[in-house]
């Protein structure tokens, strides 16, 4: 199984990026997915994840109406649209799969995930 994140850089504050996470070696269509980032000198945190129907998709509240996830199951693929970014917003960021059994279900909780990416590093400029 892997998970290959990209998409990550340098952008300035009040710019744009969109982080992506291609799977293989896994049924991708039966997973939840979900971003996690880790700052520096802080522990990793949940930021959005995404339910195996798309139907759910949980924020953290310092993205909440700033990032949108998305998936599509044909390519194998999560994203993270990260609007209006913030020097706040500088991490690592990692993307996780999960094998689950109910299309609706996600979690926010990092150690329901199996799977993890290497991760993408973003750095947000002031």
């Amino acid at each position: 199984v892997q998970l290959q994140a990209s998409g990550g850089g340098l952008v300035q504050a009040g710019g744009s990026l969109r982080l992506s996470c291609v799977a293989s070696g896994l049924i991708f269509s039966g997973c939840a997915a979900a971003w996690f980032r880790q700052a520096p000198g802080k522990e990793r945190e949940f930021v959005a994840g995404i339910s195996r129907s798309g139907g759910n998709t949980p924020y953290a509240n310092s993205v909440k109406g700033r990032f949108t996830i998305s998936r599509d199951n044909a390519k194998s693929t999560v994203y993270l649209q990260m609007n209006s970014v913030t020097p706040e917003d500088t991490a690592i960021y990692y993307c996780a799969a999960a094998d689950v059994a109910s299309a609706s279900y996600v979690s926010a909780a990092s150690y329901r995930f199996k799977y993890w990416g290497q991760g993408t590093e973003v750095t947000v400029s002031s």
